[in-house]
């Protein structure tokens, strides 16, 4: 068995060949296709965030509206870029949202892509320490994070305090969630934030694009991604089992609407480019019938590791588009590769 998820961008535009055409369309529509998700029988709606683009921004309300509307579902984040959170202030965003859903968040972080304006974690009031980079900010906020889903008081009562608090204890912040810091993720790029991720007991998260460290395709640099973190989670000797995930961009064509809007997305191999500076290698688009699909997904190694895979999708194609793709994958697809 294997968990399956979409993991939503959440675009939206004025195009007419666009369904999602505001704000309000993504977050509506993201909501009515996690309904959707969860009655199709799958395992999680996940959600990126991108901060000054027309796309999923400030996550947790859209979160704790999905939690409302289901009742089985993982729901979560793929991923959030830290370099933009006070980890005080998202702590109690979280803890929130966990509750409304029951405890069924898994909160994917990162240090997060390539921004859309120069350095808009500024913006937000964020600054890196003196001799320290934007990403060595978000893992240093990640474990800040991390630190406050323990529980543990940390801040000093004050003598006078307007309701009483608890006698002689440090206070932790409010509301808190037990289990949230069991469900964290870590969206890694390279083998060492993996290992980095797995040592600090996170799951880890596998994007659709990849440092390239050996040349070799991306499913290959995944599933061995994928293993130095689990030997890493277990050498630090984390309770439970480590989860990891891949994304993947998967479509079947069942009829002719299926061919003439995806066909042309069909790719035979990876793409190579560079993103800050470092050569990235970014994964095929899976498109073909069912049959072809499920030949060509079990020669994937990174999938075959991963115990979850994240379904990419082309939110602006509207939710009953998106709900027929999905059924297409678990229904034709995934029992014959004994994910199902």
């Amino acid at each position: 068995m294997k968990k399956i998820g979409f993991l939503s961008f959440g675009h939206w535009s004025s195009s007419a060949m666009s369904k999602t055409r505001s704000a309000s369309d993504n977050l509506l529509q993201s909501i009515d296709l996690s309904i959707a998700a969860e009655e199709l029988g799958l395992d999680g709606a996940y959600f990126r965030v991108h901060h000054f683009a027309r796309q999923h921004a400030s996550p947790f309300p859209l979160l704790a509206a999905v939690g409302t509307r289901t009742s089985r579902i993982e729901i979560g984040t793929g991923v959030i870029d830290m370099r933009y959170e006070n980890p005080f202030y998202m702590a109690e965003d979280a803890g929130a949202a966990d509750l409304i859903s029951r405890g069924r968040l898994q909160l994917g972080l990162s240090r997060g892509s390539p921004g859309q304006v120069v350095e808009g974690w500024r913006h937000f009031g964020h600054v890196p320490a003196p001799g320290e980079t934007d990403a060595d900010m978000a893992r240093r906020r990640t474990e800040i994070f991390l630190a406050l889903l323990e529980g543990e008081g940390f801040a000093e009562p004050a003598p006078q305090p307007m309701f009483p608090n608890p006698p002689d204890a440090l206070l932790r912040l409010e509301p808190f969630s037990d289990g949230l810091r069991d469900r964290i993720w870590w969206g890694a790029a390279s083998d060492a934030t993996a290992i980095w991720a797995g040592q600090l007991g996170m799951h880890l998260q596998s994007s659709t694009l990849k440092t390239d460290e050996s040349g070799e395709p991306l499913h290959i640099q995944q599933a061995r991604q994928i293993r130095l973190f689990r030997e890493a989670w277990y050498a630090a000797g984390h309770k439970g089992e480590p989860r990891a995930s891949v994304s993947r961009s998967i479509f079947a064509l069942v009829n002719d609407m299926d061919r003439q809007i995806l066909g042309r997305e069909q790719s035979d191999r990876d793409q190579i480019g560079i993103i800050d500076d470092t050569r990235s290698i970014f994964g095929r688009s899976y498109v073909a019938e069912p049959d072809v699909l499920i030949d060509l997904l079990a020669q994937d190694e990174a999938i075959r590791e991963a115990d979850t895979l994240l379904l990419t999708i082309p939110n602006q194609l509207g939710v009953d588009y998106n709900a027929h793709l999905l059924e297409s994958i678990v229904t034709l697809v995934a029992p014959g590769l004994g994910w199902r």
